[in-house]
């Protein structure tokens, strides 16, 4: 494992604080910034899908992007969702990205329109070329509809600004023969899936629950860098019922907010439609789990 990677190796993709309203609230997302900073983040996402990135416009993921940059962007690395299902769009929002001061993007699969794999050769060249900016290719065929092929992946990683890949695929097979074939740097994009990856030689992870357990996450990153293994499964193994309660439950947005807000971290957890709030017995069972891992 490179000691300092690029894009940090201990991240959050952070969720996006919100008004009673629905509108941003810029005040709490720095907050958050510098929380998830001083628990022992070197790096944050934002404007991902946990952050809500489908129904944020263009001009609040700039204001998003500059707030969180002011209040981090000196002690650790921001790194902006850029990727859209279309690249004319994609490429847009990596030059306004690039203009607050960000480190990398973090670039999808095109979602819904099911691309050829030489569309997504075309697609992340273009985002890639945009900027000089490192980028995060992010392979998440759950959502996306389409996965990103092997021979894809050899091709685009002779992209020098290409350098890294949020994976949350949880085929550590596929993980093992790209880590050995090329120099991309590899995350963990499942929350379950980090100890795995770590194991098989992954960089960090960009995670969800991480953003309610910071230190716990830093903490087996940490015992992973210095060969603790059976700390790092231990830690592993006390997130499971605040991973479970986070991700399986309903959406992982809805539920990382519903913890922060119970934690104090950030003041509401509203979401936006078509997400919907956190409901009392989901709430409830996410608290009784927070205590878990206290």
């Amino acid at each position: 494992m490179a000691a300092t990677p690029v894009l940090g190796r201990v991240l959050s993709a952070m969720v996006t604080p919100m008004h009673p309203d629905g509108s941003l609230d810029l005040d709490a997302a720095a907050r958050l910034a510098s929380h998830l900073v001083d628990a022992g983040h070197d790096g944050l996402v934002v404007s991902g899908t946990t952050g809500e990135s489908p129904t944020t416009t263009d001009a609040e993921k700039v204001r998003l992007l500059e707030a969180v940059v002011d209040a981090v962007g000196d002690r650790a690395v921001v790194v902006a969702g850029v990727g859209t299902n279309n690249t004319a769009h994609s490429v847009e929002t990596a030059h306004a990205a690039a203009a607050t001061g960000v480190d990398g993007l973090l670039v999808v699969t095109p979602y819904y329109n099911k691309p050829p794999q030489a569309g997504l050769v075309a697609h992340f060249t273009a985002v890639a070329d945009a900027t000089d900016l490192p980028v995060m290719l992010y392979d998440i065929p759950g959502r996306s509809g389409i996965a990103i092929a092997k021979d894809t992946y050899l091709e685009v990683a002779k992209h020098p600004n290409i350098v890294a890949v949020k994976d949350a695929r949880a085929d550590l097979w596929l993980a093992s023969q790209l880590m050995e074939a090329t120099d991309l740097l590899w995350y963990s994009g499942d929350d379950a899936m980090n100890l795995a990856h770590f194991v098989n030689g992954a960089t960090g992870f960009v995670g969800v629950t991480s953003q309610t357990s910071p230190a716990a996450y830093r903490q087996m990153a940490d015992a992973v860098l210095d060969g603790r293994w059976e700390d790092a499964r231990t830690v592993h193994r006390a997130l499971i019922p605040l991973v479970e309660a986070v991700m399986t439950v309903t959406q992982g947005a809805i539920m990382a907010k519903a913890a922060l807000a119970l934690q104090g971290i950030i003041p509401s957890p509203t979401v936006r439609l078509p997400l919907v709030e956190a409901d009392p017995s989901q709430t409830a069972m996410l608290a009784a789990r927070l205590d878990l891992t206290h």
